[in-house]
């Protein structure tokens, strides 16, 4: 089972290529407007479950078993999955392949461009230092999520506010540890704990 870190790479990857898959269409000079929506719809929909199943599953672990500058690097990821999702639903709001559509587009691509190499460089950097068995664990996490989330139906997809998203997230980190630490000597956060 591949770890969560290889199926983060593998969306980013198939990012790459869909992006490059409108580009192509683009320049065609007969611009098929059916493949384009198929390509973008189903680009669209995968970007949006990627943040959430990222938000659900890989964020709050990176930030229990991160270094001091996990905290710094969700903030920007969660912002990050906002611009992503605000130029989907722009995309949303205009006619497939008209000018402001390709605006929209393009904005999407460019946050997910900065996105994709911040996380690469920093987060899942960061994160292989977790134990192999965790990363696995989440992997298994990660591809379920898609299993049971095939569309964004049922699945959140708002912006979050990245404060309150981090805030929210320790304070469950700290619900764990307290109730971990209940009949227990040890004393004290998650925050760099492996298990």
């Amino acid at each position: 089972m591949p770890d969560i870190i290889e199926l983060i790479f593998e969306d980013h990857v198939w990012f790459r290529q869909q992006f490059a898959t409108l580009d192509e269409l683009k320049a065609r000079r007969r611009l098929d407007i059916a493949a384009v929506e198929a390509v973008w719809s189903s680009l669209a929909e995968r970007l949006d479950l990627h943040a959430s199943a990222e938000e659900e599953i890989f964020y709050p672990q990176l930030l229990r078993v991160g270094d001091d500058d996990a905290e710094e690097e969700t903030l920007d990821a969660i912002g990050d999955h906002n611009d992503i999702r605000d130029g989907v639903s722009d995309a949303a709001e205009y006619p497939v392949a008209t000018e402001k559509w390709w605006a929209a587009v393009a904005r999407t691509r460019v946050a997910n461009d900065e996105h994709m190499a911040e996380e690469e460089r920093e987060g899942l950097a960061d994160f292989r230092t977790a134990p192999k068995e965790l990363r696995v664990s989440l992997g298994r996490r990660f591809a379920e999520f898609f299993v049971v989330h095939p569309s964004t139906s049922g699945v959140d997809t708002s912006d979050k506010d990245p404060e309150t998203y981090v805030r929210e997230v320790e304070q469950d980190l700290d619900r764990e540890a307290d109730s971990a630490d209940s009949g227990s000597l040890r004393i004290g956060s998650l925050k760099g704990q492996t298990w």
